[in-house]
């Protein structure tokens, strides 16, 4: 048992963090407050290989361990969450094709995707559907050669940016049980009947687009077609979504690390009743209560994430399509794993964004002190990539079944 990062990790981590400290916290809180897409940090996060962390390396990407992988985010997040964003569902995307795309689909996309010249994302959500994904109503006809999609997809981040965008549809809607209908198809930019219509209004999570999009009779070939086999979709997708709760779980990390570090530092230069009120008991327990969960939930974070990415694997690394580290024989799934992190960090980060804004005291509400940005980043990561409630239930279910266990 060794819990501490690799030589090739830590020099990842240091590489990420000097980034994040020269390029992204200098101009985050003007940026944030202008809503503007940072460009010049795409740039440089393209110029460093970032957007290839999923991508294997016969394509031109990094490979990256899922623990290096939750690194990157948590560092960036440390500076805006925001831009973490952008490569989050980035990376989902590029993990989910590199995984069950065909080879021509794995050759045509991921070059690009991995240095960042194309953009990618992941449309799920609807207006009536999110959690329940089989309740979504997008559907795709097959039309001679080709599919036709008609629907509506909300919270869609790099919907303007995604090129292509894969998209979860049903290609029969009388399958039952609904998941043996669904596929998800890869939708080019620009094409006829797909329109980004609106960006929604956020309480944080500036920066990255998220947005509405309407696909009226938006037609793509059958090759299109994710893995090129109907009916898989919804495995593609959940799978695809452990990978996003590692990403999600490890911004929150950054997210309450950040909080955590503007607390103490102003707890050491705010002075009252003649001393640094970091010399009253009730801050330091506040300061003690933060740290201590921080680390708990970075140490799951890896976890998770070192679970995930060995599992299903023999000792060389091979895809052995048996029994994970929990001994769980499910093909190399880690839902249980992943979602104890993402709840627990998820909850973590809020709960610190709002210590360090007590701490702070009136100025933590001020928009002029980071911590009031980390208190509005910081609930999307307990409702992205699937509510808490949700995935409580997705543990519990691991548990009574015998699927997962904790011993």
């Amino acid at each position: 048992m060794d819990f501490k990062l690799s030589p090739e990790q830590r020099l990842f981590r240091d590489t990420v963090r000097a980034f994040t400290e020269g390029e992204i916290r200098p101009v985050a809180r003007a940026m944030e407050s202008s809503g503007a897409y940072p460009e010049q940090i795409v740039e440089k996060m393209r110029q460093m290989g970032l957007f290839g962390l999923t991508v294997p390396d016969e394509f031109g990407g990094m490979a990256a361990d899922l623990v290096s992988y939750a690194i990157a985010f948590e560092e960036i997040s440390r500076g805006w969450m925001g831009v973490a964003g952008i490569l989050g569902s980035h990376t989902l995307s590029c993990w989910m094709i590199a995984r069950y795309g065909t080879a021509d689909q794995k050759r045509e996309h991921l070059p690009d995707l991995a240095t960042g010249a194309r953009q990618t994302g992941i449309a799920l959500t609807e207006p009536a559907a999110g959690t329940d994904l089989q309740g979504i109503e997008t559907v795709a006809r097959a039309v001679g050669g080709d599919y036709v999609i008609t629907g509506r997809k909300m919270w869609i981040t790099n919907a303007r940016h995604a090129d292509p965008l894969p998209v979860l549809v049903k290609t029969d809607t009388r399958a039952l049980p609904p998941h043996r209908g669904m596929s998800v198809l890869l939708v080019p930019a620009r094409t006829p009947g797909f329109d980004v219509v609106r960006d929604l209004p956020k309480l944080g999570y500036h920066g990255p687009e998220t947005c509405e999009v309407v696909l009226d009779e938006v037609r793509v070939p059958r090759a299109a077609l994710l893995g090129g086999e109907e009916g898989r979709g919804l495995q593609q997708v959940l799978s695809a979504l452990e990978i996003g709760r590692i990403n999600i779980a490890a911004r929150a990390v950054g997210v309450a690390q950040e909080a955590y570090a503007e607390a103490l530092r102003y707890a050491g230069q705010r002075e009252a009743f003649g001393q640094p009120i970091g010399n009253f008991q009730a801050v330091q327990l506040k300061l003690a209560d933060m740290a201590t969960k921080i680390q708990a939930a970075r140490l799951l974070t890896y976890w998770a994430a070192d679970l995930r990415d060995n599992s299903g694997r023999d000792n060389s690394g091979r895809d052995n399509s048996g029994r994970n580290n929990s001994g769980r024989d499910d093909g190399g799934r880690a839902d249980m794993e992943t979602s104890m992190a993402k709840v627990f960090a998820s909850e973590v980060a809020v709960e610190c964004a709002l210590a360090a804004m007590q701490v702070h005291g009136a100025y933590g509400y001020s928009r002029e002190f980071t911590v009031e940005r980390l208190y509005r980043d910081a609930p999307l990561m307990a409702i992205g990539e699937g509510t808490n409630d949700i995935l409580r239930t997705v543990i519990a279910r691991a548990l009574i079944s015998g699927r997962g266990k904790i011993d």
